[in-house]
């Protein structure tokens, strides 16, 4: 009987030792963190995500996920409770994503804040404030994946369209064609060859057609320089042009008084000269007529009528 009261004694101490490390384990793991509830309510799959899942602030340890369940209000839609840190920026803007552990498959709660609405997010059991749930980077790729398959498979279709047999027949008729233009093209360069070799002799003139261009025009602007000097002398105030003014000033002035004064002189000096050589040539009728007079003198002229002696003719 002993053996068996001490047997069964030290069963109890073991169940009791057992249960004891039971709850100093659950007590040591257990959370005392008193934690804000949020929701987020999404018509989005979560593959991967279970109760007890991390919630992550930008990478940092922020709370855990409280539960999973489904909307009954909304078909379709998914209901995930969780449980943020209290020192943890909510605000109106912050929006959660779903990440993945590597390879494993296990998913989390990202959460991110755009800053659009830095307003606080306040939440409570009564009261739960609802989060904005967005596709993650494996979400876009899983919705995008059916639309590029879809225009891969175009691409195909046409590539196919584009080698049936008739399309390739056209394609080597062209590639034939390419290479006989090729071909002909190829004896361009050899009847080019005589003209290549005067080009060195053609550039040599035109640097010597281009240098006397340019001597050409050093002279001009020199001559140019030199008309501009000569006209700016001659229209200086001491200039030609003001002294041949001042001289058709001065012949203007001399013309007047050749006209005003000359003039009347030469005119008598001209009456007196007509008047000298009427005499002359009265005298030389007279030596003419009668050259005893040379010797002998003039006979008296006979008198005129009224005058003594004088005889009318007839008589």
């Amino acid at each position: 009987m002993e053996n068996k009261a001490h047997a069964l004694i030290a069963g109890l101490f073991t169940v009791a030792l057992l249960i004891a490390a039971l709850f100093g384990v659950m007590w040591f793991n257990s959370d005392r963190v008193e934690r804000i509830p949020y929701e987020i309510a999404t018509k989005l799959s979560v593959p991967g995500l279970n109760p007890q899942a991390d919630v992550r602030y930008r990478g940092l340890d922020a709370g855990k996920v409280d539960a999973i369940t489904f909307d009954p209000k909304s078909p379709g839609q998914i209901l995930i409770k969780i449980k943020i840190n209290p020192d943890t920026p909510m605000t109106q803007s912050t929006f959660a994503t779903l990440g993945y552990q590597g390879v494993t498959g296990i998913a989390y709660i990202q959460l991110d804040d755009d800053g659009s609405k830095p307003l606080k997010l306040d939440s409570s059991k009564q009261h739960l404030a609802r989060i904005e749930l967005r596709p993650s980077l494996f979400d876009n790729l899983q919705t995008k994946g059916a639309l590029i398959l879809s225009r891969a498979n175009e691409m195909v279709d046409k590539l196919n369209g584009l080698l049936d047999p008739e399309n390739q027949k056209t394609m080597v008729k062209a590639f034939s064609d390419v290479s006989k233009t090729v071909n002909e093209y190829q004896g361009i360069p050899q009847q080019l060859q005589p003209t290549l070799k005067q080009l060195p002799a053609l550039t040599g003139q035109l640097n010597q057609a281009l240098a006397s261009v340019t001597a050409l025009s050093n002279n001009m602007m020199m001559l140019s320089k030199n008309l501009n000097t000569l006209t700016n002398s001659l229209q200086g105030p001491d200039g030609a042009v003001a002294n041949l003014a001042g001289a058709v000033q001065n012949i203007g002035s001399v013309a007047n008084g050749v006209e005003y004064d000359t003039l009347p002189r030469f005119n008598v000096l001209t009456t007196e000269a007509r008047s000298s050589m009427r005499n002359l040539n009265q005298t030389m009728d007279h030596f003419n007529q009668q050259p005893q007079s040379i010797l002998f003198g003039s006979k008296p002229l006979p008198p005129g009528p009224g005058e003594a002696g004088f005889v009318a003719p007839g008589k």
